[in-house]
């Protein structure tokens, strides 16, 4: 991508999307285009063909979905499934008549069969069910693969799809009932530290093992991706056999129950953790064979701890106390 391409960061207020745009702005992008939701709601078709009839991006990176834990999975399966399906549908589709250069599509480590071998290849997508707790979600991320794999077949597009494993950083949702495992974590030691409360409750067992990856080291990978050399890229894109996905991960994975100690340990919360054996665990363990993206020469450079205590900051900064983020030493 060159350093006046015209970009379009869809998602640019989330987690990843945010990233993505701080990382392209570090290394010199000056024509990165982002919307807001009043200004251009996805799910909406008409909108998503106005702006890119108006705009003619050459490239996007496809981050712009609804996204939860187990709960709001749960909860709102319906929404999960059809709001997703509504927003990679439209922009996917909108990418291939603007005759986008590339895509790249963010999907979800939860593509994969619950009882997956371990580390998890890109080959076993569809090799097994699904964990029910986020199935509505994977199955819509699945779609968005297929969308990408069969534009790329008969239009002969160039949409990549990156399977991220857990992402957590700056810019995450910290909401009590709808948030993943490292938001929800954080924002409950830190309560319970206010509050000093004697107990924080995990739900599950604490036993299922979890990968994570920093944020902004995600982004740097897709940003990396989008750049790779054209043969590089054409063998990620043209394989009949395979679907394009490719899996960006840290190659190391740690249990819940390590990481609420950890957590806990960050935000200096001295309670006892309860774990709710009643509460899903969901998949038993989730890690990712990130060997085709080393081939490529991308590695994750944040350690587990130094990304909690930028995340923990980045928590604090939004709290009503003024003082409370200068007080944290991050390393």
């Amino acid at each position: 991508m060159k350093q006046d391409a015209k970009i379009y960061v869809a998602g640019h207020a989330g987690l990843v999307g945010s990233a993505l745009v701080r990382r392209l702005q570090a290394l010199g992008y000056t024509n990165v285009l982002v919307r807001t939701r009043p200004e251009l709601d996805l799910t909406n078709r008409t909108e998503v063909e106005r702006f890119f009839a108006w705009e003619h991006p050459e490239y996007v990176f496809m981050a712009a979905a609804r996204v939860g834990g187990i709960l709001a999975n749960c909860t709102y399966p319906a929404e999960f499934l059809v709001e997703n399906l509504l927003i990679q549908t439209h922009v996917i589709d909108q990418a291939y008549r603007a005759a986008v250069r590339r895509l790249l599509f963010l999907g979800s480590s939860c593509i994969y069969p619950k009882f997956a071998p371990q580390p998890i290849k890109e080959e076993y997508l569809l090799a097994g069910p699904l964990e029910p707790t986020n199935r509505p979600y994977a199955i819509a991320k699945i779609c968005g693969i297929e969308m990408c794999w069969s534009y790329n077949r008969q239009y002969g597009t160039r949409f990549v799809s990156a399977m991220p494993t857990n992402l957590f950083g700056p810019g995450d949702r910290y909401h009590r009932d709808d948030s993943h495992l490292v938001p929800a974590l954080m924002r409950r030691m830190h309560e319970a530290k206010v509050g000093r409360e004697h107990e924080v409750v995990v739900w599950g067992t604490g036993a299922p093992r979890r990968e994570l990856l920093y944020a902004d080291d995600a982004a740097d990978a897709f940003v990396f991706l989008m750049n790779l050399p054209e043969r590089e890229f054409e063998l990620l894109v043209w394989n009949e056999d395979h679907a394009p996905i490719i899996n960006v991960g840290s190659g190391t994975d740690t249990s819940v129950s390590e990481l609420a100690e950890l957590i806990a340990d960050v935000v200096g919360y001295e309670g006892r953790l309860v774990y709710d054996r009643s509460k899903p665990d969901g998949t038993p363990r989730k890690l990712l064979d990130v060997s085709r993206l080393s081939s490529l020469g991308w590695r994750s450079r944040t350690p587990l701890r130094d990304g909690l205590e930028r995340t923990y900051l980045d928590y604090a900064s939004k709290l009503p106390q003024p003082n409370f983020a200068q007080r944290i030493q991050v390393r």
